[in-house]
């Protein structure tokens, strides 16, 4: 499949880009160690809820893999650990309206949390589970044990019709499955598919040649993270780049490649020695300017996309303007590294937070607990990421 690539907005000069923003709150730092509490707390994505009344009262969820969804306040204290139960793996997490709906990706299933309209004052209350019994699997024709399941997750709202979807994408697949939200007599809420769409393995390049992004046998190059902007998603190729893709009344529409990594179109093979992909010729220079794969974790606000580029520990922000920027260490807080997933809101939160948040998941905490991978989360002023 030929896919033509397009410049999503113009650089922004070096001299006008603001200086690197700094947290200025971050929560614990969780230990992926079977002996911690929560066990295997590997921190992977955020979202933030905001209170409609009483914006202190937002809260940030977090996936804890195995750990479970934690509850955070705004000055990202832990308010709340929902366990992932047994078998369960929690990926991605998105809001939309008053649910928190989680991607598990050790049972291939669509988890649904009803959130408290107390917010943050409901402390460990704060969200309850309200999946629907006997939740179907969201990609059925996949074995649940080799873990081509559930993995990235948006939820969003239509804008013309209020239908609250949900888009999940398929580890080691290039699947993405829109689902719709469905409300059940007993008050537990379940899903109904509505579309799927597969993305490329293989790319036709200028001058004819074919490449596809190297990946360990036997998998495909997957997709992660990922947006509702309106009636768009967007989503993160991790090896290949970012797709656009518009909603239609029968589903998803033309995919559109709008940003490319760096190593799109470079030679690699598989070196089963090293277990990893190894340079395998001369790059082509077809590659994007912004983006070091993997591609990772999306957010929008006003009309401008955020994009982690993980490969590199940098931030894209595609606006009217593209740039790009590090979250550094400030006062009493750690810089981000290998980021995952992160989530914005422009509503305005009090004092800490007066012009909106950002919320980036953080993949490399230090001091690290020894040998033990640590993580977190980060929270950021919007107004130091997107100045006013």
């Amino acid at each position: 499949m030929a896919v033509a690539a397009v410049s999503l907005l113009s650089a922004v000069p070096a001299s006008a880009a603001p200086r690197d923003p700094s947290p200025v709150a971050q929560t614990q730092a969780f230990v992926d160690d079977p002996s911690a509490s929560p066990a295997n707390a590997d921190a992977d994505d955020p979202a933030i809820w905001v209170h409609p009344h009483d914006p202190s009262r937002s809260v940030v969820l977090g996936t804890l893999k195995e750990g479970g969804l934690a509850a955070f306040d705004l000055d990202a204290r832990t308010l709340q650990l929902v366990p992932a139960g047994p078998g369960g793996r929690f990926n991605n997490v998105d809001v939309v309206g008053d649910l928190a709906v989680v991607s598990d990706r050790g049972r291939d299933l669509v988890r649904v949390y009803r959130i408290d309209p107390r917010g943050a004052a409901a402390g460990a209350g704060l969200l309850r589970d309200v999946t629907e019994p006997n939740a179907p699997r969201v990609f059925p024709q996949s074995a649940v044990d080799e873990q081509r399941t559930a993995y990235g997750l948006a939820a969003g709202r239509d804008p013309r019709t209020g239908v609250r979807w949900v888009a999940v994408t398929q580890r080691h697949e290039t699947r993405v499955s829109l689902l719709r939200l469905a409300d059940r007599p007993d008050g537990t809420v379940g899903t109904a598919p509505v579309a799927t769409v597969d993305l490329p393995s293989s790319f036709r390049l200028p001058g004819g040649a074919t490449w596809s992004p190297c990946e360990e046998p036997g998998e495909g190059p997957q997709l992660e993270g990922s947006v509702f902007d309106g009636r768009v998603l967007y989503t993160a190729q991790e090896d290949v780049g970012i797709w656009r893709i518009p909603l239609t009344s029968g589903g998803f529409g033309r995919p559109e490649l709008v940003d490319r990594v760096r190593s799109y179109g470079v030679p690699q093979r598989w070196d089963a020695e090293q277990e990893e992909c190894v340079p395998d010729g001369a790059g082509p220079g077809f590659g994007g300017r912004w983006l070091e794969a993997d591609a990772e974790g999306l957010a929008v606000a006003d009309g401008t996309l955020f994009a982690s580029s993980q490969g590199d520990s940098r931030f894209v922000v595609y606006g009217h303007r593209t740039r790009d920027l590090r979250i550094v260490a400030g006062r009493g807080t750690d810089s981000v590294e290998h980021s995952d997933g992160s989530a914005i809101t422009t509503a305005s939160l009090g004092r800490r937070f007066p012009h909106g948040l950002l919320v980036v998941h953080d993949g490399e905490r230090r001091p690290a607990a020894g040998d033990l991978p640590t993580t977190g989360f980060a929270f950021v002023r919007l107004e130091d990421v997107l100045p006013r």
